[in-house]
């Protein structure tokens, strides 16, 4: 891992405690449900981008994780309840999917190959 990633990622896990414990602090009903689950798909997307932007691989996982806690805390602000832990298996098997439909194949003679 570069240092570049390394401190990138401390970064998003200091950005979590300090949201984790700014929430804590707001008085009761004052946040909306679902702030915190947002938050931390922002965080998880602006992680990403970052990475992709200084030329470092962005995490697959990390991108769906980011984009359905931000798609469910958005719902969840809103009134609108998307079930977060299905979304995210739709979201993982659809990624899955597409990542070896479009892999290279192996030759079929070559050893290893199914």
């Amino acid at each position: 891992m570069s240092t570049t990633s390394k401190r990138f990622d401390e970064i998003a896990v200091a950005l979590a405690l300090i949201m984790t414990g700014g929430l804590w602090l707001a008085p009761s009903g004052l946040i909306p449900e679902g702030t915190w689950l947002a938050g931390a798909g922002l965080i998880l997307l602006g992680l990403n981008a970052a990475r992709y932007v200084r030329g470092i691989k962005a995490s697959g996982f990390g991108v769906a994780l980011g984009l359905v806690a931000f798609a469910s805390g958005v719902g969840r602000v809103l009134g609108r309840e998307l079930p977060f832990w299905p979304a995210l298996l739709i979201v993982l098997g659809v990624a899955l999917v597409v990542k070896t439909a479009v892999a290279p194949r192996k030759s079929e003679g070559a050893p290893g190959a199914l």
